[in-house]
C-alpha cells in the first residue's frame, strides 16, 4: 500500500515525505486527517523554498540579527528598526544605503536583512559590487547580458556590497547604471558603501552618469549612518592595544 501511495504521490508531483507523514498525523475524520497530511506538505515545501533562496543568494557569509546592536546607527524617521528587521521595506520597493566607515557593521546588516528577506520567501541576490561588474561585463562579451540582467530583474532584493571600493571603468560604470535603472520601482537594492555622495563621481568618472544613479538610488530610499569604530579593529589585539593607547 505504501508503495502505491508513493507512485502516486510522485505522479501527482507531491513530495515523497508526505507518505512518511502518515504515521505522525491524529484525526477523528478523514476530511482532517486530510487536511492535516496536506499542511505538513505545504509546510515542508515552504521550508524546501527558503533554504533554496538562501543557497540562490550567494551570501559570503550567513549573518542574522542575532546580537547585533543599531546603538552606533542613525536610522532616520522614515524606517523603524523593526521594519529592517522584518525587511518590511523589500515588499514595498524601497532601498537602503548603508554609508560608514569600513568595519563598522553594514555588510552584517545588510546580510542580515537579506537572509530574513529569503526567510519570508523573497528573491534576494548578495553581490560584492566589483564582482557583479565582473559578471556584467564578462556577459557582455560572451553575448549572454540579456539573460543575466532578466535573471538580476527576478529579484526582490539585490544587494551591492562594497560599493565605491573599486573605481570602474566606462563599460562598467554603464553596465552597473543600467542595473541600477532597471530596479528603480520595481525592485528594492541594498548598497553598503564607505563614499560619500559627493566622492561618488570618483567611481564613474562620468558627472552625468554620476547623478543618474545617485536620482535613482536615493529616490524611495532610506539612509543610514555608520557612526561606529571598526568592529574587526576593536577585537583584534592592535586594535585593542590602540583602543587603550588612545583613551
Amino acid at each position: 500500500m505504501r508503495t502505491e501511495l508513493r507512485s502516486c504521490c510522485k505522479q501527482l508531483k507531491l513530495g515523497s515525505g508526505l507518505v512518511d507523514n502518515i504515521d505522525l498525523i491524529e484525526a477523528g475524520t478523514h476530511e482532517e486527517f486530510l487536511t492535516k497530511l496536506l499542511k505538513l506538505e505545504l509546510e515542508h515545501r515552504e521550508l524546501n523554498r527558503k533554504n533554496l533562496y538562501l543557497k540562490q543568494a550567494g551570501f559570503d557569509v550567513k549573518k542574522t540579527f542575532a546580537g547585533y546592536k543599531f546603538d552606533a546607527i542613525q536610522v532616520p524617521s522614515t524606517i523603524t528598526i523593526d521594519e529592517l528587521k522584518t525587511a518590511q521595506f523589500v515588499p514595498q520597493k524601497e532601498n537602503l544605503i548603508c554609508y560608514g566607515a569600513v568595519g563598522t557593521g553594514k555588510t552584517h546588516l545588510a546580510t542580515a536583512i537579506g537572509i530574513e528577506a529569503c526567510n519570508r520567501s523573497l528573491k534576494v541576490k548578495f553581490y560584492r559590487t566589483a564582482a557583479l561588474v565582473n559578471e556584467l561585463v564578462d556577459a557582455k562579451s560572451n553575448g549572454t547580458l540579456r539573460r543575466f540582467l532578466k535573471s538580476l530583474e527576478k529579484l526582490d532584493l539585490l544587494i551591492c556590497d562594497e560599493w565605491g571600493y573599486i573605481p570602474l571603468d566606462k563599460e562598467g560604470a554603464q553596465l552597473l547604471f543600467q542595473v541600477v535603472a532597471d530596479c528603480y520601482e520595481k525592485h528594492s537594492v541594498i548598497i553598503t558603501t564607505n563614499l560619500e555622495f559627493t566622492k561618488w563621481n570618483s567611481i564613474f568618472y562620468d558627472e552625468r552618469l554620476t547623478s543618474a544613479i545617485i536620482d535613482r538610488l536615493i529616490h524611495h530610499s532610506h539612509l543610514l549612518m555608520f557612526t561606529g569604530q571598526s568592529y574587526r579593529l576593536q577585537h583584534s589585539k592592535i586594535g585593542g592595544n590602540y583602543c587603550h593607547d588612545e583613551k
